[in-house]
């Protein structure tokens, strides 16, 4: 779909140099998560907002962390939700360039949240900006929640406050501008093996928690092998992955504690509450009471998975628009990160999809994070263009 004059007038508003300064402040912005420090960014686009003449509102899920939310007013009718997060992970070791200098350099932004995603929020802000002036059905609202990085207390934040209907969700995570229209969930399983301590010179004394906790692996790993076996045509399999254990308090003493955490990837459908009772079942089955032991098992996060039909308004008028405003042709496509937008397709009904500037495979989480500044601009007009188109 070619654009139509007044779409083009809108997309003449997208200031670049705008965009470049506000994600370079963004990245500026000191604070990592864990522990939870998104307090920085929060008050930078808030700020940022404001002084674009956008309503704001920020909300407190813990102390100095708040989610924020930035409105541009349209008719009665349901809305479109931009949806991003402002903490990031800790920085790490390995970095060439200031981690919070915002560089730019050959076209790109660098810096840790660069692609993930303080470039999406930049873009969606900045979209919000141009849009201004327009009539429209409905609103535009950026919602920029806390710890999606973590256990996704500000989403859950959000959504139990949330008293406005949309149209549908854009979640502006980093996927090199290719719209996904599904992505796998998420969850942590905590297991803790409780046995009983005894000198390792009579070993049969004690009850070996360690060896409990590789029992557990050991079924994990087979659980993992049996989900290979049936993938999701957009997003592959299920899995399965241990990655931590720990037990013991010396190489004399029989552990009388072990604990292992894994990560479980959900597909659309799946029901948290039902793959920890099937590691349940699967944990009772090995019978490790006989061995003197117990097992504790939890569910510390979850994050849902979701998939939204190809054919909805929301897909149909994204890609569209992302085609229009410079991007190149990509096929819809599955995602097999896990995002906050699970939730937004959950818990409150909202077609979704995740399309932003960046990569998640090849910036994400890694030294020397950046963000290509031709996809922040492509971004910002992909958003501004499925507002008009859905909303007009």
């Amino acid at each position: 779909m070619s654009l139509t004059p007044t779409e083009q007038k809108v997309l003449d508003r997208i200031d670049e140099d705008l965009l470049v300064r506000v994600t370079q402040d963004l990245v500026r912005a000191h604070g990592q998560n864990p522990p939870g420090e998104e307090a920085a960014t929060a008050v930078v686009l808030a700020a940022a907002a404001r002084d674009l003449g956008l309503d704001v509102q920020t909300s407190p899920v813990e102390p100095g962390r708040d989610n924020v939310s930035i409105t541009l007013a349209g008719g009665n009718n349901p809305g479109l939700l931009l949806l991003g997060h402002t903490d990031v992970v800790p920085v790490g070791d390995g970095w060439t360039v200031d981690p919070y200098g915002g560089l730019l350099r050959d076209g790109r932004i660098f810096g840790r949240g660069a692609s993930d995603m303080k470039g999406g929020l930049a873009a969606a802000l900045i979209a919000l900006a141009a849009l201004r002036g327009t009539a429209l059905t409905g609103p535009v609202e950026l919602a920029a929640v806390v710890d999606e990085e973590e256990t996704g207390k500000g989403i859950r934040a959000y959504i139990a406050k949330s008293k406005r209907q949309y149209a549908g969700c854009i979640t502006a995570e980093p996927t090199d501008l290719q719209t996904i229209i599904a992505a796998r969930g998420d969850s942590y399983l905590r297991v803790e093996v409780h046995g009983r301590a005894s000198h390792a010179g009579n070993p049969d004394g004690g009850a070996n928690a360690i060896y409990g906790a590789a029992a557990v692996v050991a079924e994990i790993e087979r659980l993992h092998a049996e989900l290979a076996t049936a993938p999701h045509p957009l997003l592959g399999p299920a899995t399965w992955s241990v990655g931590q254990i720990n037990g013991g308090t010396g190489g004399s003493i029989v552990p009388a504690e072990c604990v292992v955490v894994a990560d479980r990837r959900l597909l659309p459908g799946e029901s948290p509450t039902e793959v920890l009772a099937d590691l349940g079942r699967r944990v009772a089955a090995l019978h490790l009471e006989d061995r003197g032991l117990t097992v504790d098992l939890a569910m510390p996060m979850e994050m849902p998975a979701f998939e939204t039909a190809a054919d909805t308004d929301l897909v149909r008028l994204t890609e569209s628009a992302r085609l229009a405003a410079g991007g190149h042709p990509l096929p819809l496509a599955g995602w097999t990160a896990a995002c906050d937008g699970g939730y937004i397709a959950r818990d409150l009904g909202v077609p979704v999809i995740v399309l932003g500037p960046g990569s998640v495979t090849t910036q994400a989480h890694r030294a020397d994070e950046s963000v290509p500044v031709t996809e922040l601009v492509t971004a910002a007009r992909t958003y501004t263009l499925t507002a008009l188109r859905l909303l007009g």
